[in-house]
């Protein structure tokens, strides 16, 4: 067994593909880590911004946390009708193209690959800080542990979507059963006492309040925690994943999902209030995250603790899966519209989008490179593309039904319409309250990535102008190449090169770039005694054998000059440079040389002349020794 095959595990047929789909339980670790781990992380970054208001913020908590729930509900029941208009897929790119036009489809596209980058980063920072939380003295490691975590993730998700679904079902169920005991004890304990609870542990005292409440420190707070809601549309994004009957499987995922989430989220709010428990600055030495002291307030540092939090760690940290489960997917769409190189519609060794996994990892690690792995410093980014996506999403579930001739449809066109007006709003005031914490550079890298696809596309327009041929094929000047061997020294590699130039034409001319003139007599002996006897004993035209002296050493520009000229003196002719080229037996032994033959070839290419012809002959190390070439 290779390692490929011991990492990534052996290639899947396409036959099989589809024993490899997932039931709703196997769909909720996979496409729900994202947004049940932004429980965690969700009410947090709306109490950070509270700080300043002291013990006063926690009484604002509440409200915004209704807020969020009610347009959580929307965007439930909106992406369930999704779903059912558009089964085999309904991701917010293919809603806005088909029924708001392909603008508004690729804006929507755009955000949501910023999306799924930051949910990734944002995921794998905060399972690291929920780690550096309960364990300080791990404060100095948090980028190494990040590109650690996304290292494994991104493993996991090449190995295929099923084993993605497994390998991350225990952390997932583990962290839903504890942090629903902690808010179920903590519920109880709070209504038996009158809603005035004893923590177990006493978490940190609240500061002082440095300012009083108001508007735009509450929609800042509100906006940080639309956080939450990222992650509601991978269902809707992701239904191929699923076995049949696929779309019911997926609102199954999707309801369990959000009914999960729901309470956490309720739930949290409320014993924050009960317990006085406030966030704390995560660039602090005594950094604590709400979830640790929440669970410690409710159930002491126990085993329980350390056991909840561990998952919570894992999930935060795993949630950048859903990212990874969406992101392939739809740059797959992107690049069958031709908006995408192609690269990113084929699918890899065990039927996962490999192109669109291994990018998505190359991106989240320079996000965590630059922010240094800190949650806060990545949330002022995140929320604005899922938002953006959303709204774009539900504008064009609108028009979809109104199109819906013959049919009334007022009750779905309420709840897109309700779910468009409201994640609108959401929009309005989370760009506005993080504009200036960083918010504009997703501004900037949304219309960014529109001109790219914009780019992309015009390509394969002019690519498909420029090779549409309705003439029937060209039949007259069929002569044979003039093949050019270029050589440094004889050996079976150039012997290999030059019997295959004779093959496929008989004029011939071996080309030697002299940099050392003493050499040059030796190599001449060799080429009569070793080629043109031989040649000339069988009745073949020998090869010419020509010499170019290049007293600076310099390889490609005689090369270069000497095919050049040749196209000058045959006009008519086609040029076919055969270039010998050694394969290494090992992928390490590849920088052991120097590669001659390959930046030959992309100088030859580089030039663009359509009449000359570039031909790679391998001599493959290790399998060719002894062999007749």
């Amino acid at each position: 067994m290779s390692f490929l095959d011991r990492l990534l595990g052996k290639p899947i047929a396409s036959a099989n593909e589809e024993q490899h789909k997932v039931t709703v339980w196997a769909g909720i670790p996979m496409l729900g880590l994202d947004a049940l781990g932004s429980a965690a992380y969700g009410p947090e970054a709306a109490l950070t911004l509270l700080i300043p208001l002291g013990a006063a913020g926690l009484w604002y908590v509440g409200p915004i946390s209704a807020i969020i729930l009610g347009i959580l509900l929307i965007l439930y029941l909106s992406y369930r009708q999704t779903m059912n208009a558009y089964p085999t897929g309904g991701g917010s790119y293919t809603v806005a193209k088909t029924n708001l036009g392909t603008t508004a489809g690729l804006f929507a596209a755009a955000a949501l690959l910023v999306d799924y980058v930051l949910t990734a980063a944002v995921g794998i920072s905060a399972g690291v800080g929920a780690l550096v939380s309960a364990m300080p003295s791990m404060l100095p490691h948090i980028l190494p542990l990040c590109l650690g975590v996304l290292a494994v993730i991104t493993i996991v998700n090449l190995r295929g979507v099923k084993e993605s679904g497994i390998v991350f079902a225990l952390p997932t169920y583990s962290f839903i059963v504890c942090l629903l005991l902690v808010i179920a004890i903590g519920v109880v304990r709070s209504v038996a006492e009158h809603g005035h609870p004893l923590p177990v542990e006493v978490p940190p005292l609240l500061p002082k309040a440095l300012v009083t409440a108001n508007l735009w420190l509450l929609a800042k707070s509100f906006a940080s925690g639309c956080t939450a809601m990222t992650g509601v549309e991978a269902v809707s994004n992701g239904i191929t994943v699923f076995a049949r009957p696929a779309v019911k499987r997926a609102q199954q995922t999707l309801t369990v999902i959000v009914a999960l989430l729901g309470v956490m989220l309720a739930g949290i709010a409320y014993l924050c209030n009960a317990y006085h428990i406030g966030a704390t600055d995560p660039t602090a030495a005594n950094y604590q995250s709400v979830l640790s002291q929440l669970t410690a307030a409710v159930v002491g540092r126990g085993g329980f603790y350390y056991l909840t939090i561990g998952s919570v760690l894992l999930v935060l940290a795993l949630s950048a899966n859903t990212g990874f489960a969406d992101f392939p997917r739809l740059c797959r769409l992107l690049a069958e519209d031709d908006f995408l190189p192609h690269a990113f519609a084929t699918r890899g060794r065990r039927l996962v989008y490999s192109g669109g996994i291994c990018i998505l990892a190359s991106f989240t690690a320079v996000l965590l490179i630059a922010f240094g792995g800190i949650t806060d410093r990545l949330i002022p980014l995140f929320a604005i593309g899922a938002f953006l996506a959303f709204t774009l999403s539900q504008a064009g579930m609108v028009q979809h039904w109104r199109r819906q001739e013959g049919k009334k449809h007022t009750l779905s066109k309420t709840i897109n319409g309700l779910g468009a007006v409201a994640t609108g709003i959401a929009i309005v005031v989370v760009l506005f309250a993080k504009f200036a914490d960083g918010a504009w550079i997703t501004l900037l890298l949304v219309p960014g990535i529109y001109v790219v696809f914009l780019s992309v596309k015009r390509h394969y327009e002019k690519v498909i102008v420029e090779t549409l041929s309705p003439c029937p094929m060209v039949v007259d000047n069929l002569q044979p190449p003039i093949v050019v061997v270029p050589i440094g020294r004889w050996s079976t590699i150039s012997a290999k090169a030059l019997r295959f130039a004779m093959r496929i034409s008989p004029e011939v001319q071996v080309l030697h770039i002299s940099s050392d003139p003493q050499k040059l007599p030796g190599l001449q002996r060799e080429w009569e005694a070793l080629v043109v006897d031989p040649c000339e004993a069988a009745g073949l035209q020998t090869p010419q054998f020509v010499v170019v002296s290049s007293p600076y050493r310099r390889l490609f520009h005689p090369l270069l000059e000497y095919v050049h000229d040749l196209q000058i003196q045959n006009p008519n002719r086609i040029i076919a440079v055969t270039l010998p080229e050694l394969v290494e037996a090992r992928w390490y032994q590849y920088p052991l040389h120097n590669q001659r033959a390959t930046w030959l070839k992309a100088a030859l290419l580089w030039r663009g002349d359509h009449r000359v012809v570039v031909i790679n002959v391998p001599w493959y190390l290790g399998k060719e020794g002894g062999q007749r070439v």
